[in-house]
C-alpha cells in the first residue's frame, strides 16, 4: 500500500514539474521574440529561392596504358568433370529388383515397408535409383510422380 502512495506522489510531482517547465519555455520564447508569425488563412507562403551550386570541374579521365603494358587475362584451366556414374541397368524381373531395393532400403527405419514399396515401384517403372536416398530423377517421371491413395509420394 505504501508503494502505491509513493508512486502517486511521484506521478503528481512529474505532472506538475513538466507543466511548469513547458510554461517556462513558452514564456522564454515569447520574451525573446523567437516565435513564428501568425498567418491568416488568406496568406500564402512562398518557398525560399533555390541556392545555386558552383559548377562542377570537368571530368578528367586517365589515358589508356601503352599497348606494351597491357597483359593478357590469365587463362583458366578447363573445369574438371567428375566421371559419370555407370548407367543403371534396368531390372527386367522382380528378382532383379530385390538386390537394388536392398541397397535402397539399407538404412531405412522400416525396412519391410520400404522394400515392399520399392519392389512395387521397380516392378511398375522398371527402375530403382542408385544410392540410399535421393536420385529419384534418374528413374524418370514414373518413379518421381507415383503417389499413394493419400496423395503422398510412394517410391522411396
Amino acid at each position: 500500500m505504501a508503494s502505491k502512495a509513493v508512486l502517486l506522489v511521484l506521478a503528481c510531482f512529474l505532472l506538475i514539474h513538466t507543466s511548469d517547465s513547458s510554461e517556462w519555455e513558452e514564456d522564454v520564447l515569447i520574451e525573446s521574440g523567437a516565435h513564428a508569425p501568425v498567418l491568416s488563412p488568406n496568406d500564402t507562403v512562398s518557398p525560399p529561392p533555390p541556392k545555386s551550386c558552383p559548377p562542377l570541374p570537368p571530368l578528367v579521365t586517365a589515358p589508356p596504358p601503352p599497348p606494351s603494358v597491357v597483359s593478357a587475362p590469365p587463362t583458366r584451366p578447363p573445369p574438371v568433370m567428375a566421371p559419370a556414374p555407370p548407367p543403371v541397368k534396368p531390372p527386367r524381373t522382380i528378382l532383379e529388383c530385390i538386390p537394388q531395393c536392398m541397397v535402397r532400403c539399407k538404412n531405412h527405419s522400416r525396412k519391410n515397408i520400404c522394400m515392399r514399396t520399392c519392389l512395387t515401384c521397380c516392378n511398375r517403372c522398371k527402375c530403382v535409383p542408385p544410392g540410399q536416398y535421393g536420385n529419384k530423377e534418374k528413374c524418370g517421371k514414373c518413379y518421381t510422380d507415383m503417389t499413394t491413395s493419400g496423395g503422398k509420394l510412394k517410391c522411396p
